[in-house]
């Protein structure tokens, strides 16, 4: 575990050199924080009560096109430049560099999550007598175990492809199957509809930890779709020692 801490700090340190990461991470701030304004400045005008999950659900949304960012260079640069063939001689395990690299991208994800505090605790001060704080702890336990999910497949297709566009546009695909596809079976009814709905990931954030509610299957889901694409993107790079 001590080489995949070693990758982490590595690839979080990366993050901050690179000003693409820097770019995207004030885009998503400015959406969350222009959201939150009219968001506030809407019931103070009106009337009502601000929601505090209203940055958080948006959040999640820009995710859908964050997540590959941030994951589209993790392994597909370094099979451009060679680089994991030396990482692959090395004393090195396969699922120590997947995790390692994953839990840069989640730190990362995770600082501008903890950013997003801010708002509710603004809130809290202005609404009387303050937030739910249990309905609020879900939907962040939430908004953490859907970014790293992303992130998690992210990390697999970066295991696929060596052209980081071709990674960006993978991820994101599979991302928005997995939320799109929803709407064909919000209506359906039947053992195999439940089973599609269960498997897209927005049913798991909206419907209970954005409400207040967590529930094992919940967590069982993310937790599970995290190490299923963590360990075939650990395949995946193993199945290069054979080629």
């Amino acid at each position: 575990m001590k080489n995949a801490w070693t990758i982490a700090k590595r690839e979080f340190n990366l993050y901050f050199a690179s000003p693409i990461a820097y770019i995207s991470a004030f885009l998503v701030l400015l959406a969350l924080g222009l959201v939150f304004y009219i968001d506030l400045a809407g019931a103070a005008e009106f009337g009502g009560t601000p929601q505090a999950t209203g940055p958080l659900s948006l959040f999640v949304i820009l995710m859908l096109f964050f997540a590959p960012i941030l994951t589209m260079r993790l392994l597909a640069e370094e099979q451009r430049t060679g680089t994991i063939e030396l990482l692959l001689t090395a004393p090195l395990r396969e699922w120590e560099l997947v995790a390692g690299k994953w839990l840069a991208a989640f730190a990362f994800v995770s600082v501008l999550i903890f950013t997003t505090a801010l708002y509710p605790l603004i809130l809290n001060h202005y609404t009387q007598p303050g937030l739910d704080q249990g309905a609020l702890v879900a939907a962040y336990v939430g908004l953490f175990l859907i970014a790293g999910t992303m992130l998690a497949i992210g990390v697999f297709f970066s295991t696929l492809f060596s052209n980081q566009i071709a990674v960006y546009f993978a991820t994101m695909a599979v991302l928005l199957a997995l939320w799109l596809v929803r709407r064909a079976f919000e209506s359906g009814a039947g053992p195999m509809t439940e089973v599609f709905k269960y498997l897209l990931l927005p049913n798991h954030y909206y419907d209970n930890f954005l409400t207040g509610v967590m529930d094992l299957s919940d967590f069982t889901y993310f937790f599970s779709m995290i190490a299923l694409f963590l360990f075939l993107a650990a395949r995946s790079i193993e199945s290069r020692r054979w080629r």
